[in-house]
C-alpha cells in the first residue's frame, strides 16, 4: 500500500493526511455500489488468492457540520456533478487538468471534477511509481505481477510471499457529515435503531467514479455510503450473514451475463429485509436455510418487478434501465436455483474449493522454484511477506462490520498504519 503514498509525493495533489477505507473483497465482488463494463474477468485461483477494495480520497470535504448539498440538476438520482468552486483556489489550480470546463454566459468559469480524467491521472502517477519500484526493487517489497485500468478502476496484483492480492482502487471524492438528498431515510425507522448511534452511520460518503446509464461519464460520480455499509453490518446476524455469502456465490456464477444483477443489489435487498422483518426472527442462528430461499425470493420480486430501491435513496431504483428480456431471463434462472437451491450451493462451493486448490498449487510449486534474491541472505525471503498477507487477510476477516482504514504518511511511505473503529495499529 506504501506506492499510494508515492503517488502524493509525486505532484502533491492527494490531501497529505489521508485515510483509505479497506474493504474484504473486489469491485466485481460487489463491495461498491459500480458496475462498470469495462471490468476485466480475474479468476479466485487463477489470477489471484485474495481481493480486496481500496477508496483512495482525491478530495476531502471534511469542514462541513450542516448537510451536504451537491449538484445533481444534471444527473441521475443517486449521481453528481462536483465543482470545484466549493474548494479553495491552491486546490482548483492543482486539480485545474482534471476537470471539464464549463463557461457560462456571465463570462465565470465552473471546473467540474472529472471522475475519467482522474482515474487516468492516477493510473498514470502509480505506473510511474511502480515502474521506479520494478527498477530498484528492495527486499519486503511486493512483486508487481499485473496493473491494469478497468475503467475508472485500477486494478493491481502484487505478488507478496507465495499469495497473490488484488487491489481495486478506487479514487473517491471523501466527505464528512450525509448528503442532503439521503436526509430523509435518516427520518424512517432502521434496524439498527439503538443497535449502532446515528453518528456511527452518517460520520460520511462518498462520491465514487461510476456514471448512470444515460449520465456524462466525464462529468458524472455516484454516491457511495459504504462506511455507512461497514457500520450496518455490525447489526446483521451471522445466519443471515451466512446466506447473503451463500446467495452471492451462486449469482455470481449464474447471473453475470447479461450483467445486471450484482452482489450490491443482493445487499441492498438484505437491508431491506433487516428493515422489514422482525428482529427475533432474524436473530435466530439456525435460519440460515430459511434466509438464504427468503433472499432468493427477494431477488426474484425484484427482477419480476425491475425494481431494486437503493437503500439509502429508495427513489432511485437501481434495475430501471435493465431490458424485459434481461429481467425475465434472469428470472427464469432464478427460478431453477429456487426449484433445487442445494444442488446450486454445491455447485458453488465446489467452484469455491477448485480455486482454493488451485492456489495451494500455485504456492507449492512457487516454494519449490524459489531463489534467494541478490539482496536476501539466503534465508527464505517468502517468510515475512506472506505473515505481511496472511496479517492484512486475518485483519479483514476478524473484524467483520468494522471500518478499517489506512493511513500513509507520504513522507515515510515504509510504514502505513491500521485503524479498526477507533483502534490503531
Amino acid at each position: 500500500l506504501s506506492f499510494t503514498g508515492m503517488v502524493q509525493k509525486l505532484d502533491q495533489k492527494l490531501p497529505v493526511a489521508n485515510e483509505y477505507l479497506l474493504l474484504s473483497g473486489g469491485v466485481r465482488e460487489g463491495v461498491v455500489d459500480i458496475d462498470l463494463d469495462e471490468l476485466n474477468v480475474y479468476a479466485r485461483g487463477t489470477d489471484y488468492d485474495m481481493d480486496f477494495t481500496l477508496l483512495v480520497p482525491a478530495l476531502k470535504l471534511h469542514d462541513r457540520n450542516q448537510p451536504v448539498t451537491l449538484d445533481m440538476r444534471h444527473s441521475a438520482l443517486c449521481h453528481s456533478w462536483l465543482s470545484l468552486r466549493l474548494f479553495d483556489e491552491g486546490t482548483i489550480s492543482k486539480w485545474k487538468d482534471c476537470c471539464t470546463i464549463v463557461d457560462h454566459i456571465n463570462g465565470a468559469t465552473n471546473y467540474f471534477f472529472s471522475p475519467t480524467k482522474v482515474a487516468d491521472w492516477f493510473y498514470d502517477s502509480i505506473s510511474i511509481v511502480l515502474s521506479e519500484i520494478q527498477k530498484k526493487p528492495q527486499r519486503g517489497m511486493p512483486k508487481v505481477e499485473k496493473v491494469e485500468k478497468n475503467g475508472t478502476i485500477i486494478s493491481i496484483i502484487l505478488g507478496v510471499g507465495s499469495s497473490r492480492m488484488l487491489y481495486d482502487i478506487v479514487p473517491v471524492v471523501s466527505f464528512k457529515g450525509w448528503p442532503a438528498v439521503a436526509q430523509s431515510w435518516l427520518m424512517e425507522n432502521h434496524f439498527w435503531d439503538g443497535k449502532i448511534t446515528e453518528e456511527e452511520v452518517i460520520s460520511g460518503f462518498y462520491l465514487v467514479p461510476a456514471c448512470s446509464y444515460k449520465g456524462k461519464k466525464d462529468n458524472e460520480w455516484r454516491l457511495s455510503f459504504a462506511r455507512s455499509e461497514v457500520q450496518l453490518k455490525k447489526c446483521i446476524s451471522s445466519s443471515l450473514m451466512q446466506a447473503y455469502q451463500a446467495c452471492k456465490a451462486i449469482i455470481i456464477k449464474l447471473l453475470s451475463r447479461p450483467k445486471a444483477i450484482s452482489p450490491y443489489h443482493l445487499r441492498s435487498m438484505m437491508l431491506w429485509a433487516c428493515d422489514r422483518l422482525p428482529a427475533s426472527y432474524l436473530a435466530q442462528e439456525d435460519y440460515a436455510a430459511h434466509f438464504l430461499l427468503g433472499l432468493i425470493d427477494d431477488l426474484q420480486h425484484c427482477l419480476v418487478n425491475k425494481m431494486c430501491p437503493n437503500y439509502f435513496i429508495p427513489q432511485c431504483n437501481m434495475l430501471e434501465h435493465l431490458s424485459e428480456e434481461t429481467v425475465m431471463l434472469h428470472a427464469r434462472k432464478l427460478s431453477s436455483v429456487r426449484s433445487d437451491p442445494a444442488e446450486h450451493l454445491r455447485t458453488a462451493i465446489e467452484h469455491v474449493k477448485a480455486a482454493n486448490r488451485l492456489t495451494l498449487e500455485l504456492q507449492r510449486r512457487g516454494s519449490t522454484t524459489s531463489i534467494p534474491s541478490p539482496q536476501s541472505d539466503g534465508g527464505d525471503i517468502n517468510q515475512p511477506d506472506d505473515r505481511l498477507a496472511k496479517k492484512l487477510q486475518q485483519l479483514v476477516t476478524e473484524n467483520p462490520g468494522k471500518s478499517i482504514s489506512v493511513f500513509i504518511n507520504p513522507d515515510d511511505v515504509t510504514r502505513p498504519h491500521f485503524r479498526i473503529d477507533d483502534k490503531f495499529f
